[in-house]
């Protein structure tokens, strides 16, 4: 039977890892862009409108710096997550699912580089 099989290749391992590497790459660059929108506190030139206009203005400043603080997070522990995913390639655990111990389908992984989980055992988790 396929699914039983205790690992993936080192091959395998080794086109995870690729795919996971761009992921952390770009992870990191939209990391930085979101930290550059949240701590630009540019002055955005409402000096010279009405009081009301000004604190509208300010209180979009602040919800959207919320929200992208919000993000920054998100992607912090995305990106901690996939270099979690790039500790289990090198001590080759990477694929197998945490509860049923069958290796997770690689379509799967692909699309979800980070998971833990197989299919089968998230849906248990309903």
């Amino acid at each position: 039977m396929e699914d039983t099989k205790i690992r993936y290749s080192d091959k395998q391992l080794a086109e995870f890892k690729k795919i996971i590497q761009d992921k952390i790459e770009q992870a990191q660059k939209d990391l930085a862009l979101l930290k550059s929108a949240y701590m630009n506190d540019h002055d955005n030139g409402t000096d010279d409108t009405s009081p009301t206009f000004k604190a509208f203005e300010e209180g979009s400043t602040t919800m959207s710096k919320e929200k992208n603080m919000q993000l920054a997070i998100r992607q912090e522990k995305f990106i901690r997550d996939l270099k979690n995913a790039i500790i289990r390639i090198e001590n080759k655990t990477y694929g197998i699912c945490r509860v049923t111990g069958k290796l997770i389908n690689p379509e799967r992984l692909k699309l979800v580089p980070h998971a833990t989980l197989s299919i089968e055992a998230k849906n248990m988790q309903k």
